[in-house]
C-alpha cells in the first residue's frame, strides 16, 4: 500500500509539474510582453544569421520574455532553421509565436514603388535611387540583359536595344533584400500578362510585331493625354509609315537630347541618331519610354482617320488635327504664335 500511495503522489507531482510547465510554456510563447507598448520597431536578420542569435538580441531589446521559449518553440514548430533574412516590423505587443511565424514566413517590410506610365528607363533609374533602393549602374545592368527566354513578350524584341518599353508602369512592393533584377522579372512578367492572346492574335493579323506595337505606344504614351487622340494619332503614323512619310515626332527627339519640352528646337531635329523621326524614316530604332494599357490597346486598335498632320495646343491638352500640310501651317501659326 505505502509503495501504491507514492506512485500517486508521484504522478500528481509530475502532473502538477506538466500543468506547471505548460502554462508557463503558453505564457512565455503566446501572451506578448507588453499588451500596451504597441510602438514598433524594424528588426534587421542579417543573411547567416541563426535563431538562437535572434532570440537573443529579441530579449535584449525587450521583445520577447524569454530566449529559452522562444528558441524552444521555434524547434517544437519546425521553424528553427526557417527564420529568412530580412528587415521586420515587429513590437513588443506580438507573442513570440506571432513574430517566429512572422520571420518563418519571410514577411519582411515591404517598399511601395509606383511607376508611372511614360516614364523611361532614366526616370524609372532616377526614382528609384532618389529612393535609396538600387543604385542607377546597378538598375542599367539588369536592363540591358537578355530575358527573352523568361517572357514570350520579348520573342521578337532586337538583341541591340534594351528592355525599355517592357517595364509595365504599375505599383509594386518589394523587400530590401530582393535585388533589382526581382523587380526587374516582376515589371516584365506583369507586362506578360497584360499582354493577352487576343492582342497577340491581332498584332499578328495585322502583320505587325509586338516589337513594333510596344515602340508605337511608347511615343503615343507622350503625345496625347487620352485614349481617343492616342488611337487617332496611331492611325496618322502608321499611315506615314505605310506611305513613306517621316514621322516627325518631337518627343522621340526629346528621348535622344533628354528634354521635357512639348517642341523641339529646329537644331535638335538634325541630331544624327535612329531614334530621330525626323532624320529617319519609320518607327524610331526602339521605345522611347514605357506606356501603359491604354496606349498598347491604341497602337494595335488605331481609328482610320483623314488626318495626316497633329499638334497639342499650349496648355489646354487639346489635339488639333489637319488634313493637309498648309492646314498645319496654320494651326501652328495659331497656337504657338
Amino acid at each position: 500500500m505505502p509503495v501504491i500511495k507514492n506512485i500517486k503522489k508521484y504522478k500528481k507531482i509530475l502532473l502538477g509539474l506538466l500543468i506547471f510547465f505548460v502554462a508557463v510554456f503558453v505564457f512565455e510563447t503566446f501572451i506578448p510582453n507588453s499588451l500596451f507598448a504597441k510602438e514598433a520597431i524594424t528588426y534587421d536578420v542579417k543573411k547567416g544569421v541563426g535563431g538562437e542569435d535572434v532570440a537573443k538580441d529579441l530579449y535584449e531589446i525587450g521583445i520577447v520574455k524569454s530566449p529559452f521559449f522562444f528558441k524552444l518553440y521555434a524547434v517544437l514548430t519546425g521553424n528553427h532553421g526557417k527564420i529568412q533574412a530580412g528587415k521586420y516590423e515587429i513590437s513588443p505587443s506580438m507573442s513570440t509565436a506571432e513574430i517566429i511565424k512572422k520571420m518563418a514566413l519571410g514577411q519582411t517590410i515591404k517598399e511601395r514603388i509606383t511607376i508611372l506610365e511614360g516614364w523611361d528607363l532614366e526616370d524609372i533609374a532616377k526614382h528609384l535611387e532618389s529612393r535609396n533602393l538600387y543604385s542607377k549602374e546597378d538598375f542599367f545592368s539588369i536592363t540591358n540583359q537578355d530575358f527573352s527566354n523568361e517572357f514570350a513578350v520579348l520573342s521578337d524584341k532586337p538583341n541591340a536595344v534594351s528592355i525599355e518599353g517592357y517595364i509595365f508602369p504599375d505599383t509594386y512592393y518589394v523587400s530590401y533584400e530582393e535585388g533589382i533584377d526581382d523587380l526587374i522579372k516582376t515589371a516584365l512578367a506583369n507586362f506578360n500578362s497584360k499582354l493577352d492572346e487576343q492582342m497577340r492574335s491581332d498584332i499578328i493579323l495585322q502583320k505587325k510585331s509586338v516589337f513594333k506595337i510596344i515602340t508605337m505606344a511608347s511615343i503615343l504614351e507622350k503625345e496625347a493625354n487620352n485614349y481617343k487622340d492616342k488611337k487617332i494619332i496611331a492611325g496618322i503614323l502608321w499611315k506615314r509609315i505605310e506611305e513613306g512619310v517621316p514621322l516627325q515626332v518631337d518627343a522621340t527627339v526629346n528621348y535622344v537630347t533628354g528634354r521635357s519640352d512639348p517642341k523641339v528646337a529646329i537644331k535638335d531635329t538634325k541630331i544624327d541618331s535612329p531614334y530621330n523621326t525626323y532624320k529617319y524614316y519609320g518607327l524610331p530604332k526602339g521605345p522611347i519610354s514605357n506606356p501603359g494599357l491604354e496606349s498598347i490597346l491604341a497602337a494595335i486598335y488605331s481609328e482610320d482617320s483623314p488626318y495626316w498632320y497633329y499638334l497639342s495646343a499650349d496648355g489646354t491638352g487639346e489635339t488639333i488635327y489637319s488634313k493637309t500640310f498648309d492646314e498645319h501651317l496654320d494651326a501652328q501659326r495659331k497656337y504657338f504664335r
